[in-house]
């Protein structure tokens, strides 16, 4: 996923190129500037494609974790049927423009920020320039996951909240934020941040370190240095099914605290919430509803957003070397 910029270096020892002045090569911080710029520009365009891509499927996934309703792919199909007949297709994407608001930082500042770790930990580790090994590589995706969630969590619970309410409850996303911090007050805006950063840590961790050793393993079996975009979806594909089974009983509890103010709940704390749920729904139905729905979204969703990102920065890269040899 974009370890350096080698693609884009022109070889000036050539005789037949004359020499160019220091004035007219970019100057490193220029260089690592555009390099923070393209990683921010990929991944916001690799998370808006992804989540649009699956919205329906997500929103419904949401409507089941929130309720006590047992979960099947019957009554999954029921409920976006439903949902299509009385209040129209477009409403399968409710939710969606708050999900872009969140999903397009959210994203670019993840990836940015795994671009900006690995290069750190590859120097602190002394792989500078290599890929690196299985710990560092975790650590730094799930430091990337962990930056980009603290840093826009009021936009997911305003996203959920939009989800499960009927529009006339809430018209836009000011209108929620207004709403919740005049009624329940502005620490409402961080309920479920706990468990949301306890999720991200494997989800994030896994994700990234399963993406880039598949791509590690096909570089060193194939012989090839960058997979063809179908191999990347299937490797995105992978990392998304890890990464989610790993962390999807927080993804539950997470949204339950989200969503208790309209849903006619109280949940203090992840624990009493767990037990909750498992104490009303049992543990594999309560924690695990809705799985089976994300074993299809998030492999789609995620090959999506790394393919995505990968792509985009490779054709950013080329546009830029192609500028650099015309100047």
């Amino acid at each position: 996923m974009g370890n350096g910029v080698r693609e884009g270096q022109v070889d000036f020892k050539r005789q037949d190129v004359e020499p160019v002045t220091s004035t007219h090569l970019p100057s490193e911080g220029n260089q690592e500037k555009k390099k923070v710029l393209n990683s921010l520009m990929s991944g916001a365009l690799a998370g808006a494609v992804a989540k649009t891509a699956v919205a329906p499927l997500d929103r419904t996934k949401i409507m089941f974790q929130v309720s006590s309703k047992r979960f099947s792919a019957k009554e999954a199909y029921r409920l976006i049927y439903r949902t299509y007949l009385n209040e129209g297709f477009w409403s399968l994407w409710r939710g969606n423009s708050a999900t872009m608001v969140r999903v397009i930082p959210y994203a670019a500042i993840q990836f940015c920020a795994h671009e900006e770790y690995k290069q750190l930990l590859g120097s602190y580790y002394g792989f500078q320039g290599k890929a690196l090994t299985p710990f560092p590589r975790f650590i730094a995706g799930s430091l990337a996951g962990t930056t980009a969630a603290m840093l826009t969590y009021p936009l997911d619970m305003v996203r959920a909240r939009m989800a499960v309410t009927p529009k006339e409850m809430y018209s836009n996303i000011v209108h929620v934020f207004i709403r919740i911090s005049r009624e329940e007050g502005l620490k409402t805006l961080y309920r479920g941040f706990t468990p949301t950063i306890l999720g991200v840590i494997p989800y994030a961790g896994l994700s990234f370190f399963t993406y880039e050793t598949l791509k590690k393993l096909h570089a060193d079996h194939s012989g090839k240095l960058q997979p063809s975009p179908p191999e990347r979806l299937l490797f995105g594909a992978c990392a998304g099914l890890i990464g989610q089974s790993a962390s999807y009983p927080l993804d539950v509890v997470r949204r339950r605290m989200q969503t208790a103010g309209v849903m006619g709940h109280t949940y203090s704390s992840i624990l009493l919430t767990m037990q909750e749920i498992i104490r009303e729904e049992g543990l594999i139905r309560g924690l695990y509803k809705g799985l089976s729905m994300n074993w299809v979204k998030g492999p789609i969703a995620v090959g999506i957003s790394f393919t995505t990102f990968d792509l985009t920065q490779i054709l950013l890269r080329k546009l830029q070397h192609s500028t650099n040899v015309e100047r």
